[in-house]
């Protein structure tokens, strides 16, 4: 990681830092004064972009009409300008509004600037501020803040957990941080904010858990644990005879009589084919069916045979989805020949 940032898409306003207003459209690295920088955040309003660098400088560049950039002035930006407001400050987190930003120090303080026509700055007014100031927070360490590009609303959390919100919330005007009874700042958004947004990526990251159908689900055909095997035109199909017997009134009955088969690890199969006969185990593991139509008539006919009533009514709306000109007749014939709607 070395911290180079690179940035693309619409420019009309700088907002790629290139120094141009042309569009890009592919990747590009932001440098001019970020050369040489480590880039540790980095946030994008709705035409404005701006960057947290390693030893908590900020640069803003795009669109300034309102202040965003803090500069102190409302020009726009076409390359990174350093906030100077914020020397002798260290910034851990930049959050970005439509047309407002917020900046949270490694002190846990917080400081705002750009548009406030909502109050969103947290200032007590509606005045738009160019440069950055302090925003009160009831004498509590700030841990983290919020904003996002679509609206005009902020939130911050405290290092006691508390959440606080002000700006447009729900179209009313909250001009001071507001304490709410939420235990995160992703609620604010969620519940007040126009659209209602997430400000940051949920996460997305896999469960290291299965469910208990998810479990069942992944052992289906599985060798590692199986403890029989049926032999269906020389291909072979692992399963576990506690499963069969919990879902199957056939296997049940097989395996408590004194047939043969309960001493076995392999059982043929000749009275179905192997999509047929594999699609019926996989079934009895996850509870659907995948079969063309034409596959689905087999496995009405194992139905039928095994008293599976559930697994015939999934045949049958497999069948009459999947009916076609070509079709219509050998469907029609092996819905009379097994009594199937």
């Amino acid at each position: 990681f070395d911290g180079q940032l690179y940035a693309w898409g619409y420019n009309n306003c700088g907002q790629v830092g290139s120094g141009s207003t042309a569009n890009q459209p592919t990747p590009r690295k932001v440098s001019n004064c970020l050369q040489g920088k480590m880039v540790v955040g980095i946030a994008c309003g709705q035409t404005s972009s701006m960057a947290v660098i390693n030893n908590g400088e900020v640069y803003g560049w795009g669109y300034n009409g309102n202040g965003q950039l803090g500069l102190g002035n409302n020009g726009n930006q076409l390359s990174p300008c350093r906030v100077a407001a914020l020397h002798g400050v260290c910034i851990l987190q930049i959050a970005c509004g439509y047309a407002h930003t917020l900046a949270l120090t490694d002190e846990g303080l917080l400081y705002a600037w750009g548009a406030n026509t909502y109050g969103q700055l947290g200032t007590g007014n509606k005045s738009n501020q160019l440069s950055p100031v302090q925003i009160m927070m009831e004498k509590e360490r700030v841990v983290e803040i919020a904003a996002c590009h679509s609206a005009h609303t902020s939130a911050a959390k405290t290092q006691s957990g508390q959440v606080y919100m002000w700006g447009q919330c729900r179209g009313q005007s909250v001009i001071f941080p507001h304490l709410t009874h939420f235990a995160c700042t992703d609620d604010v958004f969620a519940c007040f904010a126009t659209p209602a947004v997430m400000w940051r990526l949920l996460s997305v990251e896999h469960e290291d858990f299965l469910t208990v159908a998810e479990s069942l689900k992944k052992e289906f055909d599985s060798p590692e644990t199986s403890d029989l095997k049926f032999r269906v035109d020389g291909k072979y199909i692992h399963v576990h005879k506690a499963v069969l017997k919990i879902r199957c009134e056939h296997f049940r009955t097989m395996f408590q009589s004194y047939w043969n088969e309960d001493m076995k690890e392999v059982i043929e199969i000749d009275q179905f084919s192997y999509p047929v006969y594999r699609a019926f185990l996989e079934y009895l593991y996850t509870d659907s069916v995948d079969l063309p139509p034409e596959d689905a008539i087999g496995l009405l006919d194992l139905a039928t045979s095994y008293c599976e009533n559930r697994l015939k009514k999934l045949c049958q709306h497999i069948i009459k989805r999947g009916i076609t000109v070509e079709n219509a007749f050998s469907l029609l014939s092996a819905a009379v020949r097994y009594d199937a709607e």
